[in-house]
Order: C-alpha cells, then structure tokens, then sequence
C-alpha cells in the first residue's frame, strides 16, 4: 500500500499552517459503546503507522480496567480497556477528546464525567462525540444553542438529555461548531472520525485510511436512514 500519511502529503493537501493535532483521548465508563470508542481510535491506530507522535490517553475515574458490561443489564458479556490517566489528574497537553456513547450514558451517577468534559473542554482544540455520548456533552452545557445528532433508536431519551440543543435527526454527523463534531449510533463514529480527519488533515489522508480500514465511507453527513426507520424527527431548543 503506498505511503499516504507522509509529512510532505500532509503539507501537500494545504493543512492549515497550525500544528495539527496529535494528542488524543478518550473518556471511558462502564457500560461504554465497543465500537464508539474503538471505531474512532482504529481511525488513528492506522493513522499513527506513519504520523508516529501521536499519543493516546485512556480517561476514566480510576486508572483501572473498564468494561463495556451495562451495570444494568443481565448479562456479563463485554471487554476491558485500562485507563491511563484520571479525570482528577488528565494529561497537560490533551488536544482532542473522543466520548463514546453506550448504555452506560443512562446512570444515574454520571456527574465525574460530566465535570471532566465541561473542565477540560476550554483547553481542548477538538472534541468528537459519538451516539449517545453527546448526552454527556448536551448535559455539559457545550451544546447549548447548537446543532447535534446521537442515536436514533434512542432519540427521544437522547434529545430529552439537552433542552438547549436543537437535535437533527436525518444526520451522519453534524458539525456542531469549529470544535465539536457530533456523531450518530455506533458506526457513525467512524464516519465523523473521518470527516474530522479530512477537515484536519486533509482529504487524502482520510480517503488512504477509509481504504486502509476497507471501510465503506459515508461522505455526506445528510446521508442517514436510521431517522426514518426509527421515526426520528428534528427537535428544537427551547428558549
């Protein structure tokens, strides 16, 4: 496979004259979505073969191993990820931040995560939410006045989470500003990975990784059905 994430390809697609980013993030819960989190960060696994500074972060509330097992829910099927670092003690320099969704969004004793996503953001350049983790966002108060999207199939508990938002339901993905990239259900994460990878680094770079991956990319973020079969409509803010 040719080279396609080569510095002088990253100064020839007309990469913005700052820095891009290279420190990543992701916070973790029990009972997070596998593949909110892992479809993202297998973005920049493949990224970092050849952009090889890229650092990973993994933040939880203990440096300990989390689960995907719903505390919830019958059953004790899932895996592990282990944390790197604390919400109490976040890495320096972190400068973008993925928050995976899950069934683990609908405990009722989420407010550490919350204050971390609501503490770090001012210092984040970027933040990608994925599915129902956009509720910790919304609840955040970093959706207020702006558009979102999240999981259809849970859409009227994921719009109830932020009165403030106005939820798109027919989207891919939503830019929701220059920092914020707000994604639907489970595999959509991937496609606004990409997209966040295309805006940051440039079209080719996210078009080598879609190919690398063997991904099937959806490049328009109107492009969804899932509002239709789960009879999603747009929600307002309210004022």
């Amino acid at each position: 496979m040719k080279h396609f994430l080569t510095t002088s390809l990253l100064l020839a697609v007309g990469v913005a004259a700052t820095t891009p980013p290279t420190h990543f993030g992701v916070v973790l819960f029990p009972g997070f979505q596998a593949l909110d989190a892992f479809g993202p960060l297998d973005v920049l696994n493949v990224f970092s073969l050849q952009q090889t500074n890229l650092t990973l972060s993994v933040l939880a509330r203990n440096v300990s191993s989390v689960t995907t097992v719903p505390q919830t829910m019958n059953t004790t099927f899932g895996e592990s990820a282990v944390a790197t670092h604390t919400f109490d003690s976040p890495p320096s320099d972190l400068e973008v931040l993925i928050v995976p969704g899950g069934l683990g969004t609908r405990s009722p004793d989420l407010e550490p995560e919350i204050d971390f996503i609501r503490t770090i953001f001012p210092s984040l350049r970027y933040l990608i939410a994925v599915c129902t983790g956009n509720t910790l966002v919304a609840r955040a108060g970093l959706l207020d006045e702006k558009k979102a999207t999240g999981n259809k199939k849970a859409w009227s508990w994921v719009t109830a989470q932020g009165k403030k938002t106005h939820w798109i339901a027919k989207a891919r993905w939503v830019r929701s500003s220059e920092k914020i990239w707000s994604t639907s259900g489970v595999s959509a994460g991937v496609d606004g990975a990409l997209n966040f990878m295309e805006t940051v680094y440039g079209e080719d770079i996210a078009t080598g990784l879609a190919q690398y991956l063997e991904w099937n990319r959806v490049t328009d973020p109107n492009d969804d059905e899932f509002a239709a079969i789960w009879g999603a409509e747009d929600v307002l803010p309210v004022e």
